[in-house]
């Protein structure tokens, strides 16, 4: 099988494994629920937590990150490229984003998914470890303070270029323009989170994974 052909059923094989909607499988298999009916009718991580609980939620928070993580990962391993080179750093961030656009648009449930957030952190952690910590150190202190999710998400995607580019002074341009590339996709898919965020009406979320409607 030619060079050509290996790097595309990786790329579709990233695809697809982004596209496993865990959030409406779990949901529905095990709750009998479609998260997609309920809350912000969205099929993530954080909507699971609010609508089923810890017992959903974590399952699917943990394979979400789980799948960015093994489509770099485990996928670039089967590449043609050279382990460390930029060539192969260029095909891991391409598996990334196929895997996220498998999240956000999944083939297995009429492309209607999440926004991509967990699965990004999986794709970051494979790319570059103690960037992904810190953002989700930053996310987590935000989170805790403010107890709104969409916020510590959006903060510590603002900083992400930032700590990839001055704080580990990474020079690969390819992973630079990744790393703002998502900062400014999650803040748009997180428009409407911001208009809440603004007139006040975004649910808050405990530690202890209740919800708290903010009156």
């Amino acid at each position: 099988m030619s060079e050509i052909y290996i790097s595309i059923l990786l790329l579709l094989g990233a695809y697809l494994l982004g596209s496993v909607p865990s959030a409406v499988w779990i949901g529905k298999y095990f709750f009998g629920v479609d998260v997609r009916e309920h809350g912000s009718k969205n099929a993530g991580a954080t909507n699971t937590f609010r609508i089923l609980g810890k017992k959903a939620g974590i399952p699917v928070l943990f394979f979400d990150v789980l799948k960015g993580w093994l489509a770099v990962k485990l996928f670039s391993l089967y590449s043609i490229y050279e382990l460390g080179s930029i060539q192969q750093t260029n095909f891991q961030i391409a598996l990334g984003i196929l895997a996220v656009l498998g999240h956000v648009f999944p083939v297995y449930v009429k492309f209607k998914g999440g926004k991509g957030v967990a699965t990004l952190l999986g794709i970051i952690l494979a790319l570059h470890f103690q960037a992904a910590l810190v953002a989700f150190i930053i996310f987590f202190i935000v989170f805790i303070i403010s107890k709104y999710v969409s916020l510590g998400a959006i903060v510590a995607a603002v900083f992400f270029p930032f700590i990839i580019i001055y704080g580990f002074k990474v020079q690969a341009a390819s992973l630079q323009y990744f790393a703002t590339v998502v900062s400014v996709l999650l803040i748009i898919t997180h428009r409407k989170n911001i208009y809440r965020l603004l007139r006040k009406e975004e649910n808050k979320m405990e530690l202890k994974l209740r919800v708290k409607d903010d009156k």
